[in-house]
Parts: structure tokens; C-alpha cells; sequence
């Protein structure tokens, strides 16, 4: 008889998790390292302590929890995803891939199944980059995309660093933040997207992960008074930024429908009503799976903001904020994944990540690969965001068949 993992089990210990930082619209605001952070956890390490896994914290907090194998001197097979989330964000985005993990150990503890090689279950520290910038700076920093010092230098909006929150909490752990030898890296997630559920499959066995870069753009004009100044005498940024939006929505359009360009904050000093701003900040996220038609955008962008800008007579500059090329994932853990989906007669489909996850930087150092989920409608991010219990199985048991295959192999 194939194992089977315990989804009740799993939505109850997702539905405590949710607890944590719980908000009245029904999502979580547990954003990285906060007191709630903290909270989350430490539940989640008690559950892993229950079932016999033993605990190691490196010096950007990232956990690992680790299940023995029959020979502990091999590589372990990882799993595992984040328990911080967005202010306003849901009970899965993240959280789900750690717990899975959890659910995982616990079945193959239940059966008193020990695989060959050891089993680990990881939380990376801050990956959505909400209350820290950038995204994924925990995973980031161990993979050697970012230096400690970086990563412990991150601030919130309130001053305060990575390095004193990890100090506070108790997380600032001696094992050193880099690379070990890993069989091979999954990650279970949301899809955060509708495509699953529009084709009504269950599984998405994700092929890379879009590329994306970040950044900010600040346009630098006059400030004039509203009302005298007639408009063909202004040098307006937000006249500028406007046009840019436009031009970028356009390009986006162009470039085919993975293409993606969003602006997701806007700041106006000195932020009066009735005066033309004198500088305009925006941030501007672009993204699309082929690295090539990315780089593309990225000097299309900065043509579009020198051309405006000159048109408009202000003046701009780009900061790059983040930039994270587009991967493509192992063919051997795709194949696992393929594999344990066909074995638990899950219908799937081969497909792109639209968002950033932790994945995208343990790739660079290990084997990896990762399973979808449909989420309703698409909507992630949300307090809204939303999973069936059968479809959050349904993933678990694919990351089952697949870690258990991998951690068997020679």
C-alpha cells in the first residue's frame, strides 16, 4: 500500500499556524522576525523536536530541521519554504511548504520509515522582503548571492537592522550561513496565480522561475505653486512618471503574455497638494521566464526614462534594487516530481513560476525543483488568499513520493 500523508493533520497544524499574527479579514500579518515571526517559529520547532528532528540555526536565522537517515554521511534531501508574511497576506504563501515538510517527517515517523539519505526541512529567513528589501534575503545570503554583512545590514522602515532582530530573538545562530552538500532542494507552494485552477489540474510541476528586477525610480523636477503656474512651464515629474507607466504597460503588451511590469508604490515629495512635487519616487518590478527578453525590457525601460524625462525636462535616475535572472530548474528533480505526481494518479501540468521564491537561490548552490498548487483565483498576497484541503493533500503527497524517491537513491 503507497504511503499516504495525513491532510487533516496538515490543515490543522496550517489553520494553528494561522493563529499567529491571524487578522480580521482572515489572512496573517507575521512579517520577518517580529515578535509573531518568533512565535511561528517556535511552534513549528516544537513540532519537529516532537517527531525526534534535530535543530541547526545559521547566523541569518534560517532553520533547519533535520530527520536521520539510514547513512547520516550522505547529503540530506531538502525541503521546506518560509513562515514570514505580508502585512496583509494569507494562511499559505509560504507557510505551506514548511509545514508539508513537516507533514512529510511526521508520516514517515508514523511508519518508521527511515529513507537512506538524512531529511531536512528548512525556513528561510525574510523571504518576502515586506518588512526587509530585498525579497529572499535569508536564502540569498546563504547561497552566496548576498554577503553576510549585507544581509545583516537590511533594514525595516522604522531603522531597525536584520542583525538586531536576529539578536533580540535569539536567532543569531553559530552555524555559519553558507552552502552544504545537498541530494537535491523541492519546495511545495501556492501557485499564486490561477493558472492551475483555470485548467483544473492539480499539480504544477514547475519547470524555472521567472526572471525579475527591481527598481526605483526617482524623477527630480521644479516645485511650483498649482495654481499659477500654467502647465506647458512646469517641469513636472509626475508628468513624466506617468508617460513612463504608460510606455512600460505598452512594452509589457509587446513582449507577449508572460511578460509582466507593475508599480506597486509611488511617493511624492514634498507631498502638498496644490504644489507640483519636485521629486517623484516609483518602484518598478519587471519579469519574464526567458533571461534574454528581460534584459530587453530592462534597456528598453531606460531608453523609454531617458527619452521622457528629456521630453519633460526633469531629471531621473535608476536604481537597481534587486535583479534576479531567470532559472531553470534540475531535469532529475523535475522528473521526481513528475514522477511522484503520476504515481498519485495526479493530473499536472508543466509550467513557469510568475513569482520569486527561495528556490530561485538554492538553485544556484543545489539540485532543485518545485511543486504547485492551485490557490482560488489566483489571488495570493491577500488576506483573501485561499487552498481546498484536498488540493493542499494532493501537494504534500507528490513532495512525499518525490523526497522519498530522491532520499532512496544511491
Amino acid at each position: 500500500m503507497t504511503l499516504q500523508v495525513n491532510g487533516e493533520r496538515l490543515w490543522s497544524s496550517l489553520m494553528e499556524m494561522a493563529r499567529i499574527g491571524g487578522t480580521e479579514k482572515g489572512g496573517c500579518n507575521r512579517q520577518a522576525l517580529t515578535d509573531k515571526d518568533k512565535q511561528g517559529r517556535a511552534l513549528f520547532i516544537r513540532w519537529c523536536e516532537e517527531i525526534g528532528c534535530t535543530l541547526r540555526v545559521d547566523e541569518m536565522g534560517n532553520l533547519f530541521l533535520r530527520k536521520a537517515g539510514r547513512d547520516n554521511s550522505l547529503p540530506p534531501v531538502l525541503t521546506g519554504s518560509h513562515l514570514d508574511t505580508q502585512p496583509t497576506g494569507g494562511k499559505f504563501d509560504g507557510v505551506y511548504g514548511v509545514l508539508a515538510g513537516l507533514e512529510v517527517l511526521r508520516t514517515l515517523h508514523d511508519a518508521n520509515i527511515e529513507t537512506l539519505h538524512p531529511l531536512e526541512v528548512a525556513v528561510w529567513t525574510n523571504e518576502e522582503g515586506a518588512r526587509f528589501s530585498p525579497a529572499m534575503v535569508g536564502s540569498g545570503v546563504w547561497s552566496g548571492e548576498f554577503s553576510l554583512d549585507y544581509g545583516w545590514s537590511r533594514k525595516d522602515k522604522s531603522g531597525v537592522s536584520i542583525k538586531e532582530e536576529l539578536e533580540r530573538h535569539g536567532y543569531l545562530g553559530a552555524t555559519p550561513c553558507a552552502p552544504f552538500n545537498i541530494k537535491a532542494a523541492l519546495e511545495l507552494h501556492i501557485e499564486q496565480g490561477p493558472i492551475l485552477e483555470a485548467i483544473e489540474k492539480p499539480i504544477g510541476v514547475v519547470q524555472g522561475v521567472q526572471g525579475m528586477r527591481w527598481y526605483d525610480l526617482v524623477i527630480t523636477g521644479q516645485p511650483v505653486h498649482a495654481g499659477p503656474t500654467p502647465m506647458e512651464q512646469r517641469r513636472d515629474p509626475m508628468k513624466a512618471i506617468a508617460k513612463i507607466v504608460s510606455e512600460l504597460y505598452h512594452l509589457a503588451e509587446e513582449t507577449g503574455p508572460l511578460a509582466r511590469a507593475t508599480f506597486g508604490d509611488i511617493n511624492a515629495s514634498p507631498g502638498s497638494r496644490n504644489t507640483v512635487p519636485e521629486q517623484v519616487t516609483l518602484t518598478v518590478d519587471l519579469r519574464h521566464p526567458d533571461q534574454q527578453v528581460l534584459d530587453n525590457m530592462d534597456a528598453a525601460f531606460r531608453r523609454i526614462a531617458q527619452d521622457i524625462c528629456n521630453q519633460c525636462k526633469v531629471e531621473h535616475s535608476i536604481v537597481d534594487e534587486w535583479n534576479s535572472p531567470a532559472v531553470a530548474f534540475n531535469a532529475s528533480c523535475i522528473d521526481a516530481v513528475r514522477f511522484a505526481a503520476e504515481q498519485a494518479g495526479l493530473p499536472y501540468e508543466e509550467m513557469f513560476s510568475g513569482a520569486g521564491h527561495d528556490s530561485v537561490y538554492v538553485s544556484k548552490v543545489a539540485p532543485t525543483s518545485m511543486i504547485f498548487i492551485p490557490c482560488e483565483n489566483g489571488i495570493s498576497h491577500n488576506e483573501a488568499e485561499n487552498a481546498t484541503p484536498e488540493d493542499i493533500t494532493a501537494g504534500c503527497q507528490v513532495l512525499l513520493g518525490a523526497m522519498v524517491q530522491l532520499a532512496n537513491a544511491e
